[in-house]
């Protein structure tokens, strides 16, 4: 039993070596990585790299997994910490904990929402990492449709097509949320990604100076339209 508890020890501390050196060509390379490339820096043959992760693919699930994880885990101690009541407050704290996060590692940001890595597919089992942020903003949602903060509006009508792939997710994720309250959910969370890749890619350069300031602004702006 000790002799396998080793094993495993020894195991998980190549598995995050390999990550880490991994993570390091992610800045340098973006996502081409190269398992001999990983290897040779690891100072091991390349064969060596097969017994942990099968392949190129496998690794870059293991360090989207770790990404989407990081970013839910930050959001989720972060939103925590704001109390139940105050709704803006609780959305704001989602927003600064993504763009903080994304800030310091925007590699691994780049990772899962810059441009799709060619020939590349996500396994299935990424998707339950991947919706554990935004798993939080439903969370809000719900608590200010069922306090009736958030209320529908009898006039609003959304697009043909859109009330049908709204009402089917409002139905798998917050039958409470009224469609359109949850389409301005999600017009707000595509908003603010969209606000943290044009600041991680550098499309503010030589436009915003502030960029605190100005995000702050964008995301109260946003809190607005979902009726915060």
């Amino acid at each position: 039993m000790k002799a396998n508890s080793i094993r495993a020890r020894v195991r998980a501390e190549m598995i995050d070596e390999i990550k880490t050196i991994a993570r390091r060509h992610l800045a340098s390379e973006g996502a081409n990585l190269s398992l001999r490339a990983v290897a040779r820096d690891l100072g091991v043959v390349s064969s060596a790299i097969y017994r942990y992760f099968a392949s190129r693919d496998e690794l870059l699930t293991a360090l989207i997994l770790d990404a989407y994880n990081a970013i839910g885990a930050a959001v989720e101690q972060r939103e925590r910490e704001v109390v139940r009541t105050d709704l803006v407050g609780r959305w704001m704290a989602v927003c600064h904990a993504v763009r903080d996060w994304a800030l310091a590692h925007p590699h691994e940001y780049a990772l899962v929402y810059g441009s799709p890595v060619p020939g590349y597919q996500a396994p299935a089992d990424t998707v339950a990492a991947a919706t554990r942020a935004v798993t939080v903003l439903v969370g809000i949602l719900r608590d200010g449709a069922v306090s009736g903060v958030l209320r529908d509006d009898a006039d609003e009508r959304l697009p043909v097509g859109v009330d049908v792939d709204v009402a089917r997710l409002a139905a798998a994720m917050a039958p409470e949320v009224p469609p359109p309250v949850l389409a301005r959910g999600l017009t707000a969370w595509v908003q603010l990604f969209g606000m943290i890749n044009f600041e991680v890619f550098g499309q503010l350069n030589n436009t915003i100076d502030h960029r605190d300031e100005f995000f702050g602004y964008q995301m109260r702006a946003q809190a607005a339209l979902i009726g915060l």
